[in-house]
């Protein structure tokens, strides 16, 4: 349980700051007192389910990447790198080969729940890329 709360109370502290909001407006997001973030925060107590859902769902990350994923250790950031073209940090494939496409990716590409990518790859680059499929 220990190296969980110390995973959880680092990522809600960073992926707050990252997100510029202070722990009362966080707090006010999710409906808890700043008390409460603070605590999450110090590593003195932990946030329900529900409450991880929500954080999850306001950082554009999945509950499992809350509790288990070291954001701190992201050295790449979400930042457009040159005109058009972004790095948007790492993911995390699940057990079942699912990964989660970060929240910005999904917007800046108007990626929706139902619809289709390809996955390209190429071996000899050792790189795998997603890109939206349009029916004409």
């Amino acid at each position: 349980m220990k190296g969980m709360k110390n995973m959880i109370d680092a990522n809600i502290k960073f992926l707050r700051k990252r997100a510029g909001l202070s722990q009362e407006e966080l707090a006010e997001k999710i409906d808890v007192s700043r008390q409460s973030v603070a605590k999450w925060e110090n590593g003195e107590s932990l946030p329900d389910i529900v409450k991880c859902r929500d954080l999850a769902m306001l950082f554009g990350t999945t509950i499992d990447n809350l509790i288990n994923y070291s954001f701190e250790d992201d050295e790449l950031t979400d930042n457009e790198t040159s005109e058009g073209k972004y790095v948007f940090g790492l993911v995390k494939v699940g057990e079942r080969g699912q990964i989660v496409i970060p929240k910005k990716a999904r917007e800046i590409f108007n990626i929706k729940t139902g619809n289709r990518l390809i996955v390209l790859g190429d071996t000899k680059q050792g790189g795998i890329a997603l890109a939206k499929f349009k029916f004409n």
